[in-house]
């Protein structure tokens, strides 16, 4: 399999981590969105939303866990900041791993897109 995210994760693509745990990683994203934007990712390959199962419970949890802890260490916990997880083509993914982007530090509107 030929994933970017895989690639990223078994450091076969220089990419520094702002964080990495047994079941995540987070990274700053290279086409930012806002002031902040990194991807949260899984470490286990997960195409998309659609493909989770129930064993998958834990690892989803940890994706939102380092979302408030990546907050709390970058003081937007009290502003606000966004997290999106898109689903496929019409969904805006782009990149076939599952991934969670963390956007903070300007005023998001709504409705997005």
């Amino acid at each position: 399999m030929d994933c970017l995210f895989c690639h990223i994760i078994n450091k076969t693509l220089a990419t520094e981590f702002v964080y990495e745990d047994d079941l995540v990683v987070a990274f700053n994203d290279i086409h930012p969105k806002a002031p902040i934007h990194q991807l949260i990712i899984p470490k286990k390959h997960i195409a998309t939303i659609n493909d989770l199962t129930n064993e998958d419970a834990q690892m989803i949890g940890r994706l939102y866990l380092t979302a408030k802890e990546l907050a709390k260490q970058q003081g937007v916990a009290d502003t606000g900041y966004r997290l999106v997880m898109n689903c496929n083509k019409h969904g805006g993914q782009e990149v076939y791993h599952l991934h969670l982007h963390f956007l903070a530090k300007r005023q998001m509107t709504w409705p997005p897109g």
